[in-house]
């Protein structure tokens, strides 16, 4: 009897509490009236380049970049998802050269954190210069940058921003169709642009059901049903040279098939919670793998997203094996105020990285492990909100 009155009185608390898409620091009083962007030097994390971009980008606009599917319960549980873990941090270790040990190999390719620009469609809405900024910051900091297959300008624009000389490494995003032929010709495209590998979004067969982004007419343009199967995945390996990440995985066995099927990597994703609601965020895929099949994280490179603000978030992805961490939405935000506000962004998150990591008593960030995470306590009720 009182197990059943426990339960209700959970799920009573639960279905009251608030959600908040950014916490509460005292920011507002810095958002200015009639449409501004709060200057950048008053931005001091992700979260506030959320409220930013609210007050200053149209509401059609800012809905494309927020909307998720159905009831958005999937959104708000991949912010969620991270408070329900805590840390473990170490005491009297030697920290001063951690800031050392954050360059990262991805696919075989050196960036200067490992972190990087996940794709996002659409980037003009937020900015006329589209995807100009995203590219030239993340060629600045040596952070990887993956165009999305929805950018607002042509792929071919999208590259001719790096700097001469420059051997910035970009990646791609690519949506399929059902037409090999469609396929064949954009994986040329790609291979003729430049980029080094492609990043296969598989979590999309189907339409979303966006209705926040229906409703200020701002939905996928993707509206048939695609065929996404392993077979074809086989077939499209064998279209390109370039390797091949498959984006969207959710399951620890689709993560076993992918490892068996010759992906190059896979990214664990459910889409920013745009496509499927009640999907699981990236983190609680890579706490299903690390439960169930450890193993994996050694067989090959697992990238995450979905969710992710804080250094924080991204060292509980590491601490399980994730190899690199995806960021969209904060990035689209930040690309409101051009180059120098996705710049601020990846200066914002690579200094928390550093100095979480320091807190964390972590002093090589390739050596955490889930020793430094409490995965025999998950908080369901009552978790920190954000």
């Amino acid at each position: 009897m009182f197990t059943l009155i426990y339960i209700i009185f959970a799920t009573a608390a639960l279905a009251a509490r608030l959600f908040l898409n950014e916490p509460d620091t005292g920011f507002d009083p810095f958002i200015p009236g009639g449409g501004g962007l709060t200057p950048l030097n008053e931005i001091f994390s992700l979260a506030d380049f959320d409220a930013s971009a609210r007050s200053y980008m149209s509401l059609r606009n800012y809905s494309y970049y927020r909307n998720g599917a159905a009831g958005e319960w999937s959104y708000r549980n991949n912010l969620e998802a991270f408070g329900r873990i805590r840390l473990r941090p170490r005491s009297l270790v030697d920290i001063t050269h951690v800031e050392e040990s954050l360059p990262t190999s991805i696919l075989g390719y050196n960036f200067s954190a490992p972190f990087f620009i996940a794709p996002a469609g659409r980037a003009g809405y937020g900015n006329p210069d589209a995807e100009k900024g995203l590219l030239r910051a993340g060629e600045a900091a040596n952070v990887l940058y993956i165009p999305s297959f929805g950018a607002t300008l042509p792929l071919e624009d999208i590259v001719a921003f790096k700097s001469p000389g420059n051997e910035y490494t970009t990646f791609q995003q690519l949506y399929i169709d059902n037409n090999d032929t469609n396929v064949q010709s954009s994986l040329r495209r790609i291979e003729n642009a430049g980029q080094k590998a492609i990043i296969l979004t598989i979590d999309s067969p189907g339409d979303g059901a966006r209705s926040r982004a229906e409703r200020y007419g701002v939905g996928s343009a993707d509206t048939g049903l695609t065929l996404l199967t392993w077979e074809r995945f086989s077939k499209i390996l064998n279209m390109t040279s370039l390797p091949i990440v498959l984006k969207g995985i959710t399951t620890v066995e689709d993560a076993r098939m992918a490892v068996s099927s010759g992906a190059s990597a896979i990214y664990l994703s459910n889409h920013g919670g745009r496509q499927l609601d009640f999907s699981p965020s990236g983190f609680e895929v890579a706490l299903e793998i690390h439960k169930q099949a450890p193993e994996i994280f050694d067989q090959i490179d697992v990238w995450a997203d979905g969710g992710v603000r804080y250094g924080t978030d991204v060292l509980k992805l590491l601490a399980l094996g994730v190899k690199a961490v995806g960021l969209a939405r904060p990035f689209m935000y930040a690309n409101c105020y051009g180059e120098d506000g996705v710049a601020r962004a990846i200066d914002l998150l690579r200094t928390e990285l550093i100095n979480d990591s320091a807190n964390l008593g972590l002093g090589d960030i390739k050596s955490i492990n889930s020793s430094y995470l409490s995965l025999e306590y998950m908080n369901y009720n009552g978790w920190y909100t954000r």
